[in-house]
């Protein structure tokens, strides 16, 4: 197939960074376009990161001589893309409005951000879980008043390492969860050097990831009504998130009530063998196997395992019976890879393979 021609809106900031990263050499997708604040317009994509790139390795070759064009010019970022993906800084509100603008150029938006993800035309996907939910897309271009523009959005990092394996255990109806995260500096875009404050320390507090992490969930196992998602209502979760000293890799110790019993063999088989669309049209970032569940009473660890299926993937551990709730366990889920620009890479895959996305 051709490859469809990209642009990334907030290219220059960390999340920014992990598309280009990602998109280096993707089979599907080629970056045509790089985008950001007007302090960065008219600087070449390396002039702009010099001495902010945060990822290992150069900045790929691809990119480095691209200039970067202000995010505010829609129709100049616009020309040269079938799609762009969104990792924006900016408030909300203004968030809202410029991704609306841009898919009412006929120019679909694949954003990272959380500002449309409640907005009830919206889907907010996880591709092996809810890809029903892009139903909703024909309700959002009717409001748009677009033929191929619209927003599709991907959740919050901090929910990758244990929604699934809520899912993946649904016959068994999970109805109460308690989860503590503990999450990169990465997902608030830093590094050891930006932030050095955070070595040896943790901090209690991510601001409105609790409420994010507690609500995220139930809109994935909502469902399509009357051209909206409407979230699920059998499941409660309570959440408490903090920030730990580490690069990359959000961890969560989660604890889980089920209406049916079910054994740990059965457990884990329903972990392990959760396949979705993705590993059906074998896209090009799906991993093979999503789940992975280990053995080891001290697995998984960030610095072992963060990386699974090329960070596409989840690790779980610790699986066993406890003395209040029914099971609980504990997972991981790289923050920038599937909780973040990995997770929007995914879903614009899947958006392509369905022809949300087409050639302009």
């Amino acid at each position: 197939m051709e490859k469809l021609r990209c642009g990334i809106l907030g290219a220059t900031g960390m999340v920014g960074q992990r598309f280009i990263s990602l998109l280096n050499d993707h089979p599907w997708f080629t970056v045509t376009t790089v985008a950001a604040s007007g302090r960065s317009a008219g600087k070449t994509y390396a002039e702009a990161v010099e001495g902010r790139w945060k990822l290992d390795g150069d900045v790929p070759s691809n990119v480095k001589d691209l200039v970067i064009k202000d995010i505010t010019e829609i129709d100049a970022v616009t020309k040269d893309v079938d799609f762009v993906f969104s990792a924006v800084n900016m408030s909300k509100d203004e968030i809202k409005k410029i991704e609306e603008d841009y898919a009412k150029t006929e120019t679909p938006v694949v954003s990272n951000n959380s500002a449309h993800r409640w907005t009830p035309d919206v889907p907010m996907i996880v591709p092996e879980i809810n890809p029903e939910h892009l139903d909703v897309i024909e309700y959002q271009r009717k409001r748009l008043g677009t033929k191929r523009g619209f927003i599709a959005v991907k959740p919050n990092c901090s929910i990758q390492s244990y929604t699934p394996v809520l899912y993946a255990w649904r016959d068994f109806e999970p109805y109460e969860v308690i989860a503590t995260t503990y999450q990169a500096i990465s997902g608030a875009g830093k590094t050891f050097k930006d932030w050095p404050e955070m070595e040896g320390n943790v901090i209690p507090f991510i601001s409105g990831e609790e409420e994010k992490s507690e609500m995220e969930p139930l809109r994935i196992f909502g469902s399509v009504k009357n051209g909206e998602i409407v979230s699920a209502d059998n499941i409660k979760i309570s959440c408490q998130c903090v920030r730990v000293p580490v690069l990359y890799g959000h961890t969560a110790a989660c604890f889980v009530k089920l209406r049916k019993k079910a054994s740990k063999e059965e457990l884990i088989e329903k972990m392990t063998s959760l396949s979705g669309l993705p590993q059906e049209l074998n896209l090009p970032s799906a991993p093979k196997q999503f789940i992975r569940y280990m053995e080891e009473d001290n697995r998984p660890q960030v610095t072992l395992d963060v990386d699974y299926e090329r960070g596409f993937g989840v690790s779980i551990g610790r699986l066993r019976p406890d003395t209040i709730y029914d099971w609980k366990f504990v997972g991981l889920s790289h923050n920038t890879v599937r909780g973040a620009a990995g997770g929007a890479v995914l879903c614009a895959e899947l958006l392509a393979a369905q022809k949300y996305i087409e050639k302009k």
